[in-house]
């Protein structure tokens, strides 16, 4: 989903309280972007990642007062299983396309795996070739 289509999903949805552009800030890195609103009911707050103009982290803090983690992790191993990953702090699903994360104490985020591993090895060859050239300077004295 791109920005304006997002845009205007969040508009009309009635879970969230997303009031247009002031909700959207632009991120230095690579052309990004951040939706950023409220949400009524069960969702406290919710945060939109786009790269390239194309959605691939939501994220959402629920109310615990409305929603409790058990029932959120319960509801997700019906889904999808068991999940990869589990420590007090957090639960990982993976499937071929998305990771799924539940935290305590109540916080979902939906990520493209894709578009998320194309970031960790991109981040990992920016480090590598820092690395790289901090040593041919260091060789030079």
């Amino acid at each position: 989903m791109g920005l304006d289509n997002l845009k205007a999903t969040l508009l009309k949805d009635k879970l969230f309280n997303f009031r247009g552009d002031r909700d959207v800030s632009f991120l230095p890195a690579r052309e990004e972007s951040l939706v950023e609103t409220t949400g009524s009911s069960f969702v406290r707050r919710a945060f939109f990642q786009l790269r390239d103009g194309e959605l691939y982290i939501m994220s959402f803090t629920l109310d615990t007062g409305l929603m409790d983690h058990y029932s959120m992790f319960t509801n997700l191993v019906e889904k999808y299983g068991q999940p990869s990953f589990l420590d007090p702090r957090e639960a990982l699903w993976e499937t071929d396309d998305t990771i799924i994360i539940l935290e305590r104490p109540l916080v979902i985020k939906y990520i493209d795996k894709k578009v998320f591993t194309d970031i960790i090895n991109e981040s990992s060859l920016i480090q590598s070739r820092r690395v790289k050239e901090r040593q041919e300077f260091l060789d030079e004295f």
